[in-house]
């Protein structure tokens, strides 16, 4: 199974990963890493995210973590945030659908803010950190709020669920 490679067409920065995967009687496999694509990932901390359909989680990143991202069950609308003051790209958006079905994954850098929005009826996301020193926890992560003016995404649902901290 070997992973493809894409860069985003808005944000060169974003990386996608799209792959084959292996069916039989027993189930499913597929890669969604491979250190032949980058040796100066190391991915140090997993996350999983289980949500049910309507939850929407905000616009979170921080300055050193590189996060690969995968929606292992169900399907959800990812949108990533350029947050580098100095760029050009400052505060523009992309946005994927990604899913059990697609098997895609996004290779989202530093200064880049990802939020999205559970499709399915369920879904799990993954989180892989590759990140220098201590990992940036809520308190010195960024954050924006859902449905920020700056960014001004249309979300396809007006009454999403939220955390406190994404209200």
């Amino acid at each position: 199974m070997k992973l493809k490679i894409y860069s985003d067409k808005k944000l060169n920065e974003v990386k996608y990963f799209t792959t084959d995967s292996f069916k039989d009687s027993r189930g499913e496999i597929w890669t969604t890493w491979d250190n032949n694509y980058s040796n100066k990932l190391r991915f140090n901390l997993d996350k999983f995210t289980t949500s049910k359909k309507g939850v929407l989680r905000g616009f979170h990143g921080d300055a050193k973590s590189w996060k690969l991202v995968t929606c292992i069950r169900g399907k959800i609308l990812s949108v990533i945030v350029d947050y580098r003051p100095k760029s050009k790209n400052y505060l523009k958006f992309t946005s994927i659908i990604m899913s059990d079905k697609n098997k895609k994954s996004l290779i989202i850098p530093p200064m880049f803010l990802n939020s999205w929005l559970c499709l399915s009826q369920d879904c799990i996301y993954s989180y892989k950190y590759s990140f220098t020193g201590k990992y940036s926890d809520v308190e010195d992560q960024i954050s924006l709020k859902w449905n920020d003016s700056k960014i001004n995404f249309k979300w396809p649902n007006k009454k999403p669920i939220l955390s406190n901290r994404d209200k």
